[in-house]
């Protein structure tokens, strides 16, 4: 393990996993070494995590005085491995306990940060308790879980003062969202990495001082993501926002299902969380409690045109037109739910996807916007046009059929191998509503008045080319333009496309 010198001498070591820009990760415990963070989920994939062992734990060595485990003098620990590694500004990780350091850290050095994240976060520094009532509600909550009686019988024992350890492993489960064979193992090996005279220390007399705390968060000008689980007593999701709200570019974060260890309770969405969160180049709003990731190019003040990808893709499939459009407009191309870095909730619908979209064009303040729409991402432009015409000044539907019943209906598909850019229960759930679509979808095409250019991809389509001329004649102010490119027109014949947008007014 790679090792530097603290600030009093002490030697502490860190782990290297993945490659990119460095993401420095400090473990919670209090005092535990970094292992059991494990590879955060396999965010190592998407930055290089640099994980540290704090003094007395793990590779690090013991320091000569004790006293410097409490939880301000670590402070400059962290400085001193942004110092080593030769970082003038950096990405910072602090999950629970190391909440509180890494909150130290950014009110002493606030220009040193280039972002932080705060994954179910310890908050003391700042003077916000986890109190019975917080603890309570997360034991409620997970009532018709099996452990859940004994561990009420264990939690009302350390409410009275009788905390024993065999009521502290009844009370385990409550750290995860799934208590299997894999929280089990995790609980135990955390248990075993941690070191109970530092811990003891680490909240020590004058540790904090809250009030000067937030006083200097005042000047973090750094982006700032508060990560909460759905599920976790310490925080409950309500304080880890009242944290989030004292960093002037503060954000706030749920987790569904998770608890206090969300790389373990949903891997996927803590990654694709932070991922979106560290990539400058990505943007998140919420659509009715879902977060929607999207990329932005061009100036600012330029017309907007929004971009909508088609099944099974994401924002990032634009990119080349996009960025040749960036001469002239400001693109805006979002990953729908269950795509790319944005939340994967689960539960898609085509309707479902006209209303993400309605409510993503709300989020952004776009009312008379252009919109740019290819397969499945035109069937959700073409339902919300026919409800809100306003809402649209042009319209380009990018080999996105009418809906007529699939005779013969698609079979069940078979999930592909490997890792998936896209969560698979959305095909599924998309098939069967083009088996049988609902009539009226195909019925309400005089109802989208705003100038449309539909584009076909010719015999090389999987798509009957028909169809494309039969919605062209129903839309009052609609052209029909074919090049010959299959169903991937953007991609196979982006000059073309860009031509054919160009000619329309994009």
């Amino acid at each position: 393990m790679p090792t530097f010198s603290a600030h009093d001498g002490t030697e502490l070591a860190y782990r290297l996993l993945g490659e990119g820009e460095p993401l420095v990760c400090l473990p919670g415990g209090p005092m535990a070494s970094a292992a059991y963070l494990g590879n955060l989920g396999g965010l190592s994939a998407h930055r290089q995590l640099v994980l540290l062992d704090p003094r007395g734990t793990g590779g690090s060595a013991v320091p000569d005085d004790p006293s410097t485990y409490r939880c301000d003098r670590q402070v400059d620990d962290v400085e001193a491995l942004r110092t080593h590694l030769g970082l003038d500004r950096f990405d910072l990780l602090g999950h629970s306990a190391s909440g509180n350091l890494a909150t130290l850290y950014a009110a002493r050095y606030p220009r040193r940060l280039r972002s932080l994240i705060l994954v179910t976060p310890g908050m003391r520094a700042v003077g916000i308790e986890v109190t019975e009532q917080d603890r309570r509600e997360a034991v409620d909550l997970r009532v018709g879980e099996p452990w859940y009686a004994a561990g009420l019988a264990a939690f009302e024992e350390v409410v009275r003062g009788r905390a024993t350890p065999e009521a502290w492993d009844s009370l385990a489960p409550l750290g995860y969202g799934r208590w299997g064979d894999a929280a089990r193992a995790h609980a135990a090996s955390t248990d075993e990495q941690r070191n109970g005279e530092a811990a003891a220390a680490f909240y020590g007399d004058g540790a904090f001082d809250p009030d000067a705390t937030r006083a200097a968060l005042a000047a973090v000008d750094a982006p700032v993501l508060v990560l909460a689980g759905e599920l976790d007593a310490g925080p409950r999701p309500e304080r880890a926002r009242q944290l989030a709200e004292l960093f002037p570019q503060g954000s706030f974060a749920v987790q569904p299902g998770a608890a206090h260890y969300p790389w373990l309770d949903g891997a996927g969405a803590l990654v694709r969380t932070v991922a979106a969160f560290l990539d400058p180049g990505v943007h998140s709003v919420a659509v009715n409690g879902v977060r929607l990731a999207h990329r932005v190019w061009g100036a600012e003040d330029a017309e907007p045109v929004v971009l909508v990808h088609g099944r099974c893709g994401s924002g990032q499939d634009w990119t080349e037109i996009a960025e040749r459009l960036a001469g002239r407009r400001r693109v805006i191309a979002v990953d729908l739910s269950g795509h790319g870095l944005s939340d994967w909730p689960g539960d898609y619908s085509l309707p479902g996807y006209r209303d993400e979209l309605r409510g993503f064009l709300a989020a952004l303040g776009l009312a008379g916007v252009d919109v740019v729409a290819h397969s499945m991402g035109g069937f959700a432009a073409y339902l919300l046009a026919q409800e809100s015409p306003e809402l649209f000044r042009r319209l380009v539907l990018e080999e996105s059929p009418p809906l007529f019943p699939l005779d013969p209906p698609r079979p069940p598909a078979e999930r592909p191998g490997g890792e998936l850019g896209y969560d698979w229960s959305l095909v599924p759930s998309i098939d069967a509503q083009l088996n049988e679509p609902d009539p009226r979808w195909r019925e309400r095409f005089d109802r989208v008045t705003v100038p449309t250019l539909v584009i076909a991809g010719g015999a090389g389509s999987h798509i009957a080319q028909e169809k494309f001329a039969w919605m062209a004649d129903r839309i009052p102010d609609c052209r029909l333009v074919t090049i010959e490119a299959g169903h991937l027109v953007h991609s196979t014949r982006p000059a073309e496309f860009l031509a054919a947008l160009e000619e329309f007014g994009i």
